[in-house]
């Protein structure tokens, strides 16, 4: 499902886009690109601004200040059906009284589409989710998986360049939720010109489908890059505990260089350019950190053991700071109270200054 319309008006720009309700601002001085055929992941938590920045590309909501492009064009002031996108919700909207081929239609029968086309372009949409066969059900007699999927067949059928998912599995089963993963990662190689702006505060669909992702924190952008550097790499402590699960240790930098003081401890990580004496955050991820000796070794009292099938998370007091260790499933589990050391590699330790400032898209 290509074509010169989905080339033409692909790709989303925020240009410093701020968003108010009755004085108060939900998204503040928004700047950030999705690029042609990129999947944007928004990702935050309740109230961050994300499903507020989707809704202003959508047209649902109109700017206090800024500009919303799509493609080169500033559709800022531009009803939503004029704008040339496909959405999909976390409820589906499917109408009750249609049958699902009608339901595809929809859109296209809304935009006076040729109507010796329609047929064709509804096939060729249920046959990109896998729902061809199922085109004269009506949506009560589907599960709540082919409901969705009918959803975003019906949005891809008008031929959009640019997508949008707000939570579009957060309805669905963890099961269902994985197979859906699955079908839209399948969707992305398969429509490599439409941009995709996906709404979410599950980190592993931010994970395991974005090119990008934009953490969004009370009304603002806090960081953005690919999944891959934001987990290994975090440049706040925001996006360090909320993209993954992370370790955020209270240290002083140190001499020699490359060392840094956490209770008392002496430890040896990058320091980079921060001068002796500043105190920062180290983040370290839970399943880098190793049981028993080794480098940077710290030794506490086991508080708690969570059993997780291939691994044991363990929480480690260390001089009043909680850590966590996720190793391999142990064979004997470990006993509360009991002395344990941790330990971790130099490479694998993350120094965040205080007032780290943000990344912009």
């Amino acid at each position: 499902m290509t074509g010169g319309a989905a080339a033409v008006r692909s790709g989303i720009r925020f240009d410093r886009v701020s968003v108010a309700y009755g004085g108060n601002t939900v998204l503040d001085g928004l700047d950030l690109t999705v690029e042609p055929g990129e999947v944007m992941a928004l990702l935050g938590p309740s109230g961050s601004g994300k499903t507020t920045a989707l809704r202003a590309v959508a047209g649902f909501v109109r700017p206090v200040s800024g500009r919303v492009f799509i493609g080169d064009r500033d559709v800022t002031a531009l009803p939503p059906h004029k704008r040339g996108i496909g959405m999909v919700v976390q409820s589906y909207a499917l109408f009750p009284h249609l049958r699902v081929q009608d339901n595809v239609a929809f859109g296209l029968k809304a935009r006076k589409a040729d109507r010796s086309e329609i047929p064709g372009r509804v096939s060729e949409a249920l046959e990109l989710v896998g729902m061809a066969g199922y085109a004269r059900r009506y949506p009560r007699e589907l599960s709540g998986g082919q409901q969705q999927r009918v959803a975003i067949a019906r949005a891809l059928a008008i031929r959009p360049g640019v997508l949008l998912l707000d939570e579009p599995l957060s309805a669905l089963d963890a099961q269902l939720r994985s197979g859906m993963l699955t079908e839209l990662a399948r969707l992305h190689r398969e429509l490599p010109d439409v941009s995709i702006l996906y709404v979410t505060h599950d980190q592993v669909e931010a994970l395991t489908l974005a090119d990008r992702i934009a953490v969004m924190d009370r009304a603002r952008l806090r960081d953005c890059d690919t999944p891959q550097e934001l987990y290994r790499r975090p440049r706040t402590e925001f996006t360090a505990s909320f993209v993954g699960n992370a370790n955020l240790l209270p240290v002083t930098v140190a001499k020699p260089s490359d060392t840094v003081d956490f209770a008392g401890h002496a430890l040896a990580v990058p320091t980079g350019e921060v001068a002796e004496g500043v105190t920062a955050t180290l983040c370290v991820r839970p399943h880098l950190v190793g049981l028993g000796a080794g480098p940077n070794a710290l030794t506490g009292t086991i508080s708690e053991v969570q059993w997780r099938g291939s691994t044991h998370r363990l929480y480690v007091d260390v001089d009043g700071h909680r850590i966590k260790a996720d190793v391999r499933e142990l064979r004997e589990t470990p006993v509360l109270g009991d002395t344990a050391t941790l330990h971790f590699a130099a490479r694998d330790a993350v120094l965040l200054p205080q007032g780290a400032g943000v990344s912009h898209g």
